[in-house]
């Protein structure tokens, strides 16, 4: 049977004025951590809806830790294959 494996993804947000910061952690079953940032900045003339500050820095936040789970994913590979030979 194979075995199932679950890793979690937690968005923290924050607010510093007109800036929404967006920090997302995925946490594997190892314990292991990679972390994404976002950040989006609020139109000061709009302010009828405060959540897509959230949303865009979460996505932010989650397209930065896509990437980085690659570079990640990618450097374990260089590792596996070992030294170039020529």
């Amino acid at each position: 049977m194979m075995e199932a494996k679950q890793w979690s993804v937690q968005i923290y947000i924050s607010e510093d004025g007109d800036d929404t910061h967006a920090r997302a952690v995925l946490t594997t079953g190892d314990t292991s951590t990679v972390t994404g940032r976002g950040v989006a900045r609020r139109n000061p003339v709009d302010r009828s809806i405060p959540e897509i500050g959230d949303e865009l820095a979460a996505s932010r936040a989650l397209e930065d830790l896509a990437i980085r789970l690659h570079d990640v994913a990618s450097d374990d590979i260089v590792q596996l294959a070992g030294p170039a030979q020529a």
